[in-house]
């Protein structure tokens, strides 16, 4: 069964394309690929953000409070109609990520958020996270808002699978089609051979793992994909809307 509660410390580092082969091949003594990583092939993830009308969510998050929360429907690749894929519950506090998310069908996550009413409870769907996510929607009137995919490569450590590094890239994102079943095309977020490095661990990272980052002059960096899109797509982009109008 997937795991469906996440507590972790998660740390992001962003490098380009030499930067990444010089470390994935490092990691590689500790590390070994996920499943869906095998031949060395990339895996998609396609994501659905949740927000209300002026965007509460995003601007709270790009504040760094001490507390913070998301909602998103996960899906891997593009899903058709009746796919499994996941609404996910995600928050910060202190520096602590917690996930929660179950299971749904796509059609039943889009009715779900939309309308607040968690669908019949079925085997296979976690009831206390479908609880806290129907609470979570009674807080808000939220829409459908940004579309991001990405390609990831994943890999866990050899012998202790709390330590979790993932790499993301080609990150792609839109504002109109804002249904996972319609593709994973979108405006690229980030610059041509670029990469985002995230650290997941539980607890403190092995030693070995933070002489290499030294080694490699690799520095934790604030990196929040809807973050960004936001300030792309909407914040940086209002001035020049506001003087056209004007």
């Amino acid at each position: 069964m997937a795991i469906e509660v996440f507590n972790r410390y998660e740390n992001k580092y962003l490098m380009d394309t030499k930067a990444f082969y010089a470390i994935y091949n490092r990691l590689m003594e500790y590390m070994e690929l996920d499943a869906y990583n095998k031949d060395d092939k990339f895996y998609s993830i396609s994501n659905l953000y949740y927000d209300t009308e002026n965007h509460t969510l995003v601007r709270n998050s790009l504040a760094k409070p001490k507390y913070r929360e998301k909602l998103r429907i996960r899906a891997y690749g593009v899903p058709a109609a009746n796919a499994k894929v996941y609404l996910e519950l995600k928050k910060k506090v202190f520096g602590l990520v917690n996930k929660r998310r179950t299971a749904l069908k796509l059609h039943e996550a889009y009715e779900f958020v939309r309308c607040g009413q968690p669908p019949a409870f079925r085997e296979g769907m976690n009831r206390q996270v479908v609880g806290e996510i129907e609470y979570f929607l009674s807080r808000y009137e939220l829409r459908p808002m940004a579309y991001l995919a990405y390609d990831r490569i994943a890999m866990f450590c050899k012998g202790n699978r709390d330590l979790r590094i993932t790499f993301d890239t080609n990150i792609r994102s839109r504002r109109h089609d804002l249904k996972l079943e319609l593709g994973d095309y979108g405006d690229q977020l980030m610059e041509r051979g670029q990469w985002l490095m995230e650290v997941k661990a539980e607890k403190t990272i092995p030693v070995w793992l933070s002489k290499l980052l030294s080694e490699l002059r690799m520095y934790r960096t604030s990196f929040s994909k809807y973050g960004n899109e936001y300030k792309k797509s909407i914040r940086n982009a209002k001035p020049e809307r506001e003087s056209i109008v004007l």
